[in-house]
């Protein structure tokens, strides 16, 4: 079967992202995204592998809208100012784009090849903003680690609805990534 002309991967998976985005992640399927596209299913196994294919298509174009996010956030940025700006890109990626965002960490295998090469190029814009706290490259990893387990733990309360009571969010957060901070400049003590 030829492919259908107007349609491609990139356009499947911005469709994808609209449906997750919109009713969750686990609402895409093959049928829903083919009558989002105003195709036959059949369709679709032209640029994708069935689910799985698509779930793994999806996870390494969330990472690698991730990673556009916070390389032009840290643009001529360096230490405190740099993990504050990859900060906020990080959490307005997440609210920007809650389903897409949780299709991140839903990918089929996360030990493929092409999923880890995408996310070894957020790691490493994390790693080298991180340059100006003269880390060594192992503390460096672990203050990845660290930072990422902060902003995932951070979005995915507030995804779920966690955060109930009326005090401002960006408050929180911005107190959450200043004591990150604070522990970062403590790291060598």
């Amino acid at each position: 079967m030829s492919p259908r002309i107007g349609l491609d991967l990139n356009t499947i998976l911005k469709a994808a992202t609209e449906i997750a985005d919109t009713k969750g992640v686990n609402e895409i399927t093959l049928a829903s995204l083919a009558q989002k596209l105003e195709v036959r299913t059949p369709s679709l196994y032209n640029y994708i592998e069935g689910l799985p294919g698509l779930r793994k298509k999806l996870a390494i174009y969330g990472i690698e809208q991730l990673h556009i996010a916070i390389t032009h956030a840290v643009i001529g940025l360096a230490g405190d100012a740099a993990v504050r700006a990859m900060s906020e890109a990080y959490l307005s990626f997440a609210r920007l784009h809650p389903g897409l965002y949780e299709a991140t960490f839903m990918a089929p295998d996360p030990m493929d090849l092409d999923v880890q090469k995408a996310s070894k190029e957020v790691t490493d814009v994390v790693v080298r903003a991180l340059k100006a706290y003269d880390l060594s490259d192992e503390e460096a990893i672990h203050v990845t680690r660290g930072l990422r387990s902060v902003l995932h733990g951070f979005a995915s309360i507030e995804q779920m609805g966690g955060f109930r009571l009326s005090y401002d969010l960006d408050v929180s957060f911005n107190l959450l990534v200043d004591t990150f901070i604070k522990g970062i400049h403590n790291f060598k003590d």
